[in-house]
């Protein structure tokens, strides 16, 4: 079997951009991929087809021979979009290698070890940024059966945070455990806003309302200051979305504090590395939560995961508050279970979804549609950068 030719499209999601992609091969076998990583989408876009020569002709089933082979034929290090072109051929290779064997991809990582897989909801909040609006919000959130959701109450703070502010992110979160009481866990997201210094006051401030934790606690230029944090923080802390290599997560796991690995599939460059980071987890004690902010594709891949990783502790999900057309995008969906607040896991072979390109086509690029968490009235996620022809 031998690849013959990649085809993506990019695809705008209302407040965000996904880049999807189609591995095709001479035995009439297809994978699916996806390559999102927030504000670069045409550039990883460009990524993948700079690196297309290198895979035409290459046998797709060769997942990790194919995966180096991407990496170690460029001679200097693209980075985190290099990384992030990879793994969308190297998810659509693990899709074809399941297919043609007719088994998921949880199947050829050793199986299951759960039957579904606790989840949190993000993406769920576009509202102005006060108590009662969050609550309102989250209402909505609760009714489909979430019993978890992550929120970034900081407005557009960075570096410090004033009082006011402070406070204002305190009532936000006190409403929200007021009006759910102690079963609905809330995880906060820092976004790595604040200096180490800042993160653990503004940590100690929200500590008594429960929080289930911490996640980006600071800087992402170095690992340490994470685990700085997360030694004196009153909050368990998460982190690791924005690390591209795997040995960033060994650097964060020597430094202590920190038993909450983030690992984002397609920053690292696929499932082969995202699985070397769960048990890098697992030999320091820790846990795993991917990070998820893409589209159904990426989903897909976290949840094979969910499927096979011993020690992976709760997925996010933003599927749930997508446009209502993204149902027609691919022919598969997680289902949440409202007792438990846990999503079903895929059954089919491969990565067990397809994407209708038809559906994609309708929904083209959107050069504002990124996240600037800088930008006033973010939480409104409307996707739109200021108009440069605007004086």
């Amino acid at each position: 079997m031998k690849i013959t030719r990649i085809e993506t499209i990019t695809v705008s999601a209302g407040w965000k951009n996904w880049l999807l992609l189609k591995v095709f091969t001479d035995a009439g076998i297809h994978g699916v991929g996806e390559g999102t990583l927030n504000g670069f989408i045409k550039t990883t876009e460009a990524a993948v087809h700079e690196l297309e020569h290198l895979a035409l002709g290459r046998d797709p089933r060769r997942v990790n021979q194919m995966s180096k082979h991407l990496m170690d034929s460029v001679s200097l290090d693209g980075g985190h979009i290099h990384r992030t072109a990879v793994a969308a051929i190297e998810v659509a290779c693990w899709d074809i290698l399941g297919k043609s064997l007719g088994v998921p991809i949880h199947q050829l990582l050793g199986g299951k070890v759960r039957d579904s897989v606790a989840a949190y909801a993000n993406g769920w909040y576009r509202t102005e940024r006060t108590p009662g609006h969050f609550v309102a919000a989250a209402e909505a959130v609760v009714a489909k059966g979430f019993n978890a959701l992550k929120l970034d109450p900081f407005g557009t703070a960075q570096g410090f945070i004033e009082d006011d502010e402070l406070q204002l992110a305190y009532d936000i979160l006190a409403g929200l455990r007021q009006r759910f009481g102690p079963k609905l866990r809330i995880l906060i997201d820092v976004h790595a806003r604040f200096t180490e210094a800042e993160s653990l006051r503004a940590a100690r401030k929200l500590a008594p309302l429960d929080l289930y934790w911490w996640e980006e606690p600071t800087t992402r230029e170095r690992e340490q200051p994470a685990n700085a944090v997360g030694l004196q923080c009153p909050i368990r802390v998460a982190t690791g979305e924005m690390y591209d290599t795997i040995g960033q997560f060994y650097t964060l796991a020597t430094g202590g504090g920190v038993n909450i690995f983030q690992p984002e599939p397609m920053s690292l460059g696929g499932i082969t590395n995202t699985l070397a980071v769960a048990n890098l987890a697992l030999a320091h004690g820790s846990w795993i939560a991917p990070h998820q902010s893409g589209g159904p594709v990426a989903t897909a891949v976290c949840l094979q995961l969910a499927a096979c990783v011993p020690n992976f502790l709760i997925q996010e999900h933003f599927d749930a508050f997508n446009e209502s057309w993204v149902r027609d995008l691919v022919d598969w969906h997680p289902v949440l279970d409202a007792g438990t607040g846990h999503l079903s896991l895929p059954d089919a072979p491969g990565l067990g979804l397809d994407i209708n390109f038809d559906v994609a086509r309708a929904h083209p690029y959107d050069p504002q549609a990124y996240l600037n968490i800088y930008q006033d009235g973010w939480e409104k996620r409307l996707g739109q950068q200021p108009d440069r022809n605007t004086p």
